[in-house]
């Protein structure tokens, strides 16, 4: 069924990803409004053979419109979902705002997309590093339960945003011209560097990001009482996240396990190859749907063979970001 559809933050880097993803998936839409800032009202985009007209965002925008797809940022989302959904739309929302709000549900379709059902016209699209991190994890996590995760990620400049990925490209250039690299949209230097992640420390020393991962995933999980911690990194890469998960399970888990329920599992990928030792990359990643999941071993450090570690590459912004809220608005229109 075609649905009125809106895209709000069309010119940033996840709104131009869900574009190329609803292209891709044939989305059925029988009009389609873009929105984004009024500094981009006016500017003309061709999609699938039609040239549309970039409108300023605002509280009118979303009359007659059946689904609105959401990337413009948390204070945006604030502002402009709650009149989306007034007007009859149902947001799905790509930024923090409405995430841990008891009332919205937070989903990853592949784990837990019976909440869609449950909306009230916002649906939060989880943050990318959870994401990418859970989706290999809940298949492991159905049949022997997590008991405590350990999560290290690498970052790529993308889940800072298209001005971010373009600062490390012209960082790049000036360090290899001699120049000193200029800094606008990371604190510090991102080429040829890493940086504990450019979200704000809370009084507990852990930065926002690696918070989302311990509040996000208990709530998808549904599963209050599972130990999260993690530690969230930037590393000079274009695109596509890894990150290093240790999982303690309830019961023994082998490593043989592991790769046998990943294998059947959705949107995901194997690829651990041990004799060559070839294990997923962000350049592998990139512009991959599934995550892509090696280094599956055994943690020798726990007894009773109950510990697995595993590495995850997974692209920030396709299913860290725009594909997963194209899926969910395609589990929309099949209510």
């Amino acid at each position: 069924m075609a649905c009125h559809l809106a895209i709000a933050g069309v010119t940033g880097a996840v709104g131009q990803e869900f574009l190329s993803i609803l292209e891709e998936r044939n989305f059925p839409f029988t009009t389609l409004k873009m929105l984004a800032s009024s500094r981009s009202k006016g500017k003309k985009i061709t999609f699938k053979g039609k040239e549309y007209t970039v409108e300023e965002l605002t509280k009118d925008s979303f009359a007659g419109i059946d689904i609105a797809l959401f990337s413009a940022g948390g204070g945006r989302s604030k502002e402009f979902a709650p009149a989306a959904a007034k007007a009859g739309a149902v947001v799905v929302d790509n930024s923090s705002a409405f995430r841990m709000d008891p009332g919205v549900p937070l989903v990853v379709p592949e784990i837990n997309a019976e909440a869609i059902k449950a909306h009230k016209g916002i649906i939060a699209n989880p943050n990318c590093s959870t994401i990418i991190g859970i989706v290999p994890v809940w298949p492991l996590h159905q049949v022997n339960p997590v008991k405590r995760m350990v999560v290290s990620t690498y970052q790529a400049a993308s889940g800072a945003g298209a001005a971010a990925m373009a600062e490390l490209e012209a960082q790049s250039r000036e360090i290899l011209d001699g120049r000193k690299p200029t800094c606008n949209a990371f604190p510090y230097q991102i080429a040829f560097n890493c940086f504990s992640h450019n979200s704000a420390l809370g009084p507990d020393g852990y930065n926002e990001e690696e918070t989302k991962m311990v509040k996000e995933t208990r709530k998808i999980f549904n599963c209050p009482d599972i130990a999260i911690t993690a530690t969230c990194v930037r590393i000079p890469v274009m695109r596509a996240h890894c990150e290093s998960i240790n999982l303690e399970f309830a019961d023994p888990m082998t490593p043989e396990k592991v790769r046998e329920l990943l294998a059947a599992a959705p949107g995901v990928t194997v690829m651990d190859d041990r004799e060559h030792n070839r294990f997923p990359m962000p350049i592998d990643a990139s512009g991959m749907d599934d995550v892509l999941v090696g280094r599956i071993r055994q943690d020798e450090s726990l007894p009773d063979n109950r510990g697995i570690n595993i590495w995850v590459a997974g692209d920030q912004l396709r299913k860290g970001a725009a594909l997963n809220a194209v899926q969910i608005a395609e589990r929309l229109l099949e209510l």
